[in-house]
């Protein structure tokens, strides 16, 4: 069973809504962070379908998780539920999944002495052992390598910042053709509506003795390792552990708004990403 020792989940900005979600229930634990393609209406009663489809996953994980014992049967049964609510409500040029919102995901489940980490995309789960070496797990570094190189492409392209590349011309037709990969099955595996995604989890088990911390985060949080290099990931989940969620938040915010909104010594496609981190011991 997890204790929750810490919780935060803050909007990017205050003018949009936050797109991320976390929750554990008993051996079980999570991080969502999802999106839709910019400008999209909102059908499902929320500032944004990405809200909804975060706060939807993350309800009905609390629900079913007590119940469950394999993580890919688990996340699947929840997005045959949010595909069936979306649709049930959605006109029918909403019909399209290119509209349809997705997300990165990690989730946890302790069994024994093992952690069980299912992930799609580049949220992470840094695993602190009881020696204090910390592991990282998931696909975010990688992935972070090639969102940085292609945001300084467009950047200089376009001549925008990170706060407003997502209005240029240039990244609208960027996102567009990944959108229609993912669409066509080209792309990562991704939470949302399409519920065979959940065959292509990510899935890695590693060491997690009685004492384990475990630190998840969404891509914003886990910026302070893997984008801005403020700290290596041991001093990240040290600092956790030492000074709470919020002032890593805060010093993500100091970073992104102070020292480089501009964007040019982290190349980024939003000044401050929504930033969410839930902390753990087992």
């Amino acid at each position: 069973m997890f204790t929750v020792l810490d919780r935060i989940s803050w909007p990017g900005s205050p003018e949009k809504p936050n797109e991320d979600s976390c929750g554990a229930c008993r051996d079980w634990a999570w991080v969502i962070d999802t999106s839709i393609f910019p400008g999209t209406p909102a059908i499902m009663g929320e500032g944004s379908d990405a809200t909804w489809l975060a706060g939807f996953a993350s309800r009905r994980l609390s629900d079913l998780a007590p119940q469950a014992d394999d993580g890919p049967a688990l996340v699947r049964h929840v997005m045959e539920e949010a595909r069936t609510a979306f649709l049930a409500r959605a006109p029918q040029e909403r019909h399209d999944a290119f509209t349809w919102p997705v997300g990165a995901m990690t989730l946890v489940r302790r069994k024994g002495g093992r952690l069980d980490v299912w992930s799609f995309a580049d949220t992470t789960a840094f695993v602190r052992r009881s020696d204090g070496a910390v592991l990282t797990v998931g696909e975010a570094p990688g992935m972070r390598q090639f969102e940085m190189a292609k945001a300084a492409e467009l950047l200089q392209a376009s001549g925008a910042t990170p706060k407003t590349i997502v209005q240029t011309t240039v990244f609208q037709t960027w996102l567009a053709e990944r959108r229609e990969r993912q669409k066509q099955g080209r792309g990562p595996a991704l939470l949302g509506l399409d519920p065979s995604a959940a065959d292509r989890l990510r899935h890695e088990s590693v060491p997690c003795d009685e004492g384990t911390v475990v630190l998840l985060t969404s891509d914003g949080f886990s910026a302070l390792v893997d984008l801005y290099q403020a700290m290596d990931a041991k001093a990240l989940v040290e600092t956790a552990l030492t000074d709470g969620l919020e002032a890593l938040a805060r010093r993500a915010r100091e970073i992104e708004t102070q020292v480089d909104p501009e964007g040019r010594l982290y190349p980024r496609f939003k000044e401050s990403d929504d930033t969410t981190g839930l902390l753990l011991r087992a």
